[in-house]
């Protein structure tokens, strides 16, 4: 099948719009590796210090001539998602061993959760926690000893940290290898119904505990397909991962053959073999769209309209917003997964996964079939799905058709003609909804504006009674340079309250919502921030706006709207506290929302 028209033309205005730091970009890496192996250039002294507590390992190292690789990882054992990288650098360097090669961890870096930090100050680091992963991982490549690199990371930010640093040193290839996903629990629709009642009044905190307890209950990942699963997903669209490996569950004895092979093919891959795979030539324009197009296909998270820009950028590629609104425009919806539905991403695995929604992809002309990626050239690749058979790891033919068309459906027969994300422009900004998991009848809300500048002071107005009619609630001065940009998913319960009373309910914000963000329409990443003198700093109580997500329309009708002058108030308390004195300069040098919202100067202009 030739490639859809608007895939193609998307792709184009992509490469001409990234022209003048995108070349300079590719010239850096063919600099790089022009220069070879960086070992090679390493003093006795500056490879002694690295090879010093290699024990078994040191004498291939001094030898110089077995690919060697960095691991950098993310593992904690207070992310459920991040505790199974415990054991991954003793499998790596054994499989490394095993196949010729040597590996160390090169270093680790941060990762919070914000299922821990959501309505909490500490959300305010969140987003730029990855930018920080950037940092940390780029530090722990400096070293310059390395011939491949495995990053090890799954949850919301980090794999979007891992790919600035691999895209940084995009001359040397790079594996990521994911954890998996925890079984299923107490299903996550009804976790959030035990929520909803909490915050009615009608359960008591033990119940609410219980409830969340079951649900979140063992080392993986969350198994809703919120921001961390679609990362997973975003790693095999963009071919990053090997086939098949994003939901297969920790611990198992097929997830460890995957951590394994995915060693074993990092050393495959270097300049020292003859198949050769940078990772920044693996970044490239293909790749993005590709991702984006899987990110629509799968209802995926709104953060990754904000992190696949800054992603894109360390490669010298810019994104637009209008390029996933075009594409969601030919994309269908074909997974229902909560929030989008009441499946989890283990039941969308069993059903056919992501090498069944690959397979249909290509074969509708709506993937670039012909991206590098860490398992060879061609998306084909994964269509496959590994298999542990006699104790040796091998992959066959995914599924060519659903097993369950409930969660995941076929191209001929999708959820919606669409994808689940709708860019929003107007007198108030830009900025995107997610569709996928709305009600048709709440896709247009017109009402009054509630105006808030703190979620706190919506759950008070919630409490005290003041929401009886249809509104509009407005929460301002919740971007990067007013505060982080925190997650306002602690708002979904108490709005979900409301909508399910009967009232016609939406969520304005310059702030972002959670992953799975869900049945309550909330325009997100409204740019320019108010805090940026934006256009919701000029709301006030009472103007009537218009959210129209089928027509992609965000406006007030206020007359004088445009004379007034911009609320200013006071931020101080966002200033200080929980580390946040600390990023004083990420939230001066944020960009907007619209390009990623990144502090990182090189990002934001990437120049020779």
């Amino acid at each position: 099948m030739p490639l859809h028209p608007v895939i193609a033309d998307v792709t184009a205005r992509v490469e001409s719009r990234s022209r003048a730091t995108r070349g300079p970009y590719l010239d850096r890496l063919a600099r790089a590796a022009d220069d070879g192996p960086a070992r090679a250039h390493l003093s006795c002294g500056n490879q002694a210090h690295a090879y010093a507590a290699t024990g078994a390992d040191k004498a291939a190292l001094a030898g110089g001539r077995a690919p060697h690789l960095g691991i950098v990882t993310a593992y904690n054992d207070m992310l459920s998602a991040h505790q199974p990288f415990e054991r991954f650098p003793e499998l790596i360097r054994e499989a490394a061993r095993g196949a010729g090669g040597t590996a160390q961890v090169a270093g680790g870096v941060p990762a919070m959760c914000d299922g821990v930090t959501q309505g909490q100050p500490g959300m305010e680091l969140s987003l730029f926690s990855r930018d920080v992963i950037a940092l940390a991982a780029s530090i722990a490549m400096s070293h310059n000893c390395f011939d491949g690199a495995l990053y090890l990371g799954v949850c919301d930010k980090i794999v979007p940290g891992l790919v600035m640093a691999a895209a940084a040193y995009g001359h040397v290839p790079a594996v990521f290898l994911p954890a998996g996903p925890m079984p299923s629990g107490l299903p996550n629709d009804e976790k959030s119904k035990v929520r909803d009642r909490f915050a009615a009044g009608e359960v008591d905190r033990d119940t609410l505990m219980r409830a969340e307890m079951a649900s979140y209950h063992g080392p993986g990942t969350c198994t809703f397909y919120g921001t961390a699963n679609s990362n997973q997903m975003l790693m095999e669209f963009m071919g990053l991962h090997l086939p098949g490996a994003s939901f297969v569950n920790p611990n198992t004895p097929l997830r460890d053959a995957l951590t394994e092979a995915g060693t074993r093919r990092a050393l495959e891959i270097t300049a020292l073999g003859n198949d050769y795979r940078p990772a920044g030539r693996i970044l490239d324009e293909k790749a993005f769209v590709n991702g984006i197009v899987g990110l629509m296909a799968t209802g995926g998270s709104t953060n990754l309209v904000l992190h696949l820009p800054a992603m894109a950028r360390a490669a010298g590629i810019q994104l637009d917003i209008e390029d996933f609104a075009d594409i969601a425009e030919v994309v269908p919806l074909m997974a229902r997964v909560y929030p989008n539905g009441l499946a989890d991403v283990n039941h969308f695995h069993a059903a056919g996964g992501l090498g069944y929604m690959i397979g249909e992809l290509l074969e509708a002309g709506l993937l670039h079939p012909d991206t590098m990626t860490v398992a060879g050239d061609g998306l084909g690749h994964y269509t496959r799905e590994p298999r542990l058979i006699d104790g040796e790891l091998t992959w066959r033919e995914g599924a060519r058709e659903s097993a369950n068309e409930r969660i995941l459906a076929p191209l001929s027969n999708p959820f919606q003609p669409t994808g689940g994300l709708r860019q929003l422009d107007g007198n108030l900004g830009r900025g995107v909804i997610k569709t996928s998991a709305v009600a048709e009848a709440n896709l247009t809300v017109e009402a009054p504006a509630r105006i808030f500048e703190d979620q706190q002071a919506v759950k008070a107005a919630y409490r005290a009674g003041e929401f009886t009619d249809d509104v509009i609630v407005v929460v301002r001065f919740q971007g990067p340079r007013a505060n982080g940009m925190p997650e306002l998913h602690a708002l979904t319960p108490t709005l979900s309250v409301l909508v399910d009373r009967g009232l016609k309910v939406a969520l304005v914000t310059d702030g972002r919502m959670s992953g799975a963000s869900g049945k309550v329409p909330a325009a997100l990443h409204i740019s320019p921030e108010a805090a940026a003198e934006g256009p919701l700093a000029r709301l006030r109580d009472g103007d009537i706006v218009r959210l129209d997500a089928r027509a992609g329309l965000l406006e007030t009708t206020a007359p004088d709207f445009d004379a007034r002058t911009p609320a200013r108030p006071d931020l101080s308390a966002n200033q200080v506290g929980i580390g946040r004195e600390l990023f004083a300069t990420f939230r001066a040098q944020a960009g907007p929302a619209s390009t990623g919202a990144s502090p990182i100067a090189p990002i934001r202009e990437v120049t020779s």
